[in-house]
């Protein structure tokens, strides 16, 4: 069966790829807010918790996504998640506005196949 993949987050933020094995889902997020964001946060459905991974813009357990940066992210999903099945979710986004300290949330969505 075919089953559109999407990645959506409020403008702003976009999640520019994404994919689901069974182990965890991994999103790439990209600031284009106009300002970098600070206590960024991520949480992805029942995985919970996803952590930057080393690699484009940023470094393990970075909690910062600057103006124009491109960040990944891993979340582990326990119990794992059954090869060939749907993943669908909520995921969440809160950061902080470095520039004038207020506290922001970016909620949306994400459905893919599990690779």
């Amino acid at each position: 069966k075919f089953l559109p993949s999407k990645c959506q987050l409020p403008a702003g933020i976009a999640c520019t790829d994404h994919s689901a094995t069974g182990s965890g889902v991994t999103v790439v997020l990209r600031n284009g807010m106009g300002f970098d964001a600070t206590n960024v946060a991520v949480s992805i459905g029942k995985c919970g918790t996803a952590t930057a991974i080393a690699g484009g813009d940023c470094t393990i357990g970075q909690t910062t996504l600057n103006n124009g940066a491109q960040c990944t992210y891993q979340a582990t999903c326990s119990p794992a998640l059954l090869g060939g099945a749907k993943f669908s979710a909520a995921f969440g986004v809160t950061y902080t506005n470095a520039d004038t300290g207020l506290s922001l949330p970016a909620n949306g969505s994400i459905t893919t196949r599990v690779g």
